[in-house]
């Protein structure tokens, strides 16, 4: 038993939190101990979810002027070599009204989703391969949900309207980060996106279906195309299911899709279980 990492990809709406789920019992009831991060933990260890990242000169202007939270920013910025790292959203929960919202939108400028993409892909090939020494030596197996597939295409595709080379080769330089772990990656499918994601969006807050559309068609892919309201939001999930399709294809990991499309929780877990046997306890 060498993986180390599982990693659950697919669509919005698919199922990947419950696959996550059902995979940390899974391993649990064999014994195996592991770590379950789904999306938007703030304290994952191979991405940033409310994280800036400044030079020193970027870190000093916003001490000198906000000093009023000075304390604050310097018991929290992390030094890496020459960058400065602001976990802005943790501080955000921790102090809420101490940070203004003139400080909180200057540092959200800088949040390592913001930047250029090539600066984007060299920071979290970064953090991916400080999380792969930190595991290679660690006796659990770690399960992410996405972040590895789809983060890639979100800021490459989906923001920045990058070419498709320009993605795959994100995720591949991820992928040979990885493979001293063995990972196994799991991508969850539907037959029909479009009810998926509409489920989706009745089922979840509407704070999220208004963030999620207002993001997928004023970026650059959706906004290239001229995509607006769900429906434009349906034919941007529709590209990028086939460039997530194009980049599984080329992957040289162990890896498996399996249909989520009926929801059926118990039938579904039994498959994880069979995928699993013959994928992981080897």
């Amino acid at each position: 038993m060498n993986t180390k990492l599982i990693i659950v990809e697919g669509l919005p709406g698919f199922g990947k939190s419950t696959t996550a789920n059902f995979i940390r019992d899974l391993l649990e009831e064999k014994g195996i101990k592991n770590q379950l991060f789904l999306e938007g933990n703030l304290d994952h260890p191979a991405d940033y979810d409310g994280v800036s990242c400044h030079t020193e000169a970027e870190l000093q202007h916003l001490l000198s002027n906000h000093l009023e939270v000075k304390d604050i920013l310097q018991n929290n910025v992390v030094e890496k070599g020459d960058k400065y790292f602001l976990p802005y959203q943790k501080m955000k929960n921790e102090y809420g009204s101490k940070l203004s919202t003139e400080l909180f939108n200057e540092i959200f400028k800088k949040d390592i989703y913001e930047l250029a993409l090539d600066q984007n892909i060299n920071l979290i090939v970064d953090k991916w391969t400080e999380f792969a020494q930190h595991a290679l030596n660690e006796n659990k197996t770690y399960i992410f949900e996405c972040c590895f597939i789809q983060n890639p295409v979100t800021v490459g595709m989906i923001k920045y309207n990058a070419s498709k080379e320009v993605v795959r080769d994100y995720v591949h330089r991820l992928q040979e980060v990885i493979k001293g772990l063995d990972p196994l990656l799991i991508y969850v499918e539907q037959d029909d996106l479009e009810f998926s994601f509409k489920k989706a969006i009745q089922e979840r807050p509407q704070e999220w279906s208004e963030g999620f559309v207002n993001y997928y068609t004023n970026q650059g892919y959706g906004k290239a195309k001229g995509y607006k309201g769900i429906e434009g939001t349906i034919k941007v999930l529709e590209a990028r299911r086939l460039l997530e399709e194009e980049i599984y294809d080329s992957l040289g990991i162990k890896k498996v899709k399996i249909n989520n499309s009926n929801y059926e929780g118990k039938n579904y877990k039994q498959t994880l279980s069979d995928v699993l046997m013959c994928n992981f306890y080897k």
